[in-house]
């Protein structure tokens, strides 16, 4: 085999702890759509659209994954299980890692208009099962996408985003696990947003009701110094 190629499957087995070997591997369903995805966009560029698409059809057929022929793809890019689906002008970065029932999705199919329709993915993003990236935004290296997330605006990198539409987890994702986070998603209560604002709120109710009780407090002290 040709050292990129022990590159890439080593590379997958680093973010997956079923794969007991190359070989195994090399039977994934995401690895076989990226080695046929390169065919067919090698095809895309020399302006054979027609076997490009049959590629991409056949592709899809036998991997239940379905990535545009004119898509553009980095290194080590890993689609773990399948069912995704990724647009025309789609751009991924290397050593990305996409779940199962992502879509990279395009806007405004109505207008007709060519152009950047599709996300770019910066270099080491995660993005969860289930989750939706649609429209030309910008997805920051190093970038986590919780499961089920949609997302429709640019995200910072190093950010962590869950929810619908989706939002910043308020706070440091190494505390769940350093590094690489399967499925883009923190294992934690904590990285909900709105059960974290719930607290906030109630903290803050919980002081004013102690200055509440100190006013009150102050108020029925005063008439009893007058008195005295």
């Amino acid at each position: 085999m040709p050292l990129p190629l022990l590159d890439y499957l080593d590379s997958v087995k680093t973010r997956d702890p079923a794969a007991r070997s190359r070989w195994e591997v090399l039977l994934y369903p995401g690895v076989l759509a990226l080695g046929m995805h390169r065919v067919a966009h090698w095809l895309f560029g020399g302006r054979l659209f027609f076997l490009a698409r049959l590629v991409n059809h056949l592709a899809r057929f036998l991997t239940a994954i379905d990535i545009h022929p004119g898509a553009r793809i980095g290194r080590n890019f890993f689609i773990d299980h399948g069912f995704t689906v990724i647009g025309e002008t789609a751009e991924i970065g290397d050593d990305v890692t996409i779940y199962q029932n992502v879509t990279l999705g395009g806007t405004n199919p109505s207008t007709g208009v060519g152009g950047k329709r599709h996300p770019t993915l910066r270099d080491g993003v995660v993005i969860g099962s289930g989750a939706q990236v649609l429209g030309p935004i910008e997805l920051g290296a190093g970038v986590r996408v919780g499961a089920n997330a949609v997302v429709t605006k640019d995200v910072l990198p190093g950010t962590t985003v869950v929810g619908i539409p989706a939002r910043p987890v308020p706070m440091d994702v190494v505390h769940y696990s350093p590094g690489f986070v399967p499925y883009g998603t923190p294992c934690g209560e904590d990285c909900d947003p709105a059960r974290a604002r719930l607290t906030e709120l109630e903290e803050e109710l919980a002081a004013l009701r102690r200055e509440v009780a100190v006013l009150a407090a102050t108020r029925q002290e005063a008439p009893e110094a007058k008195a005295s």
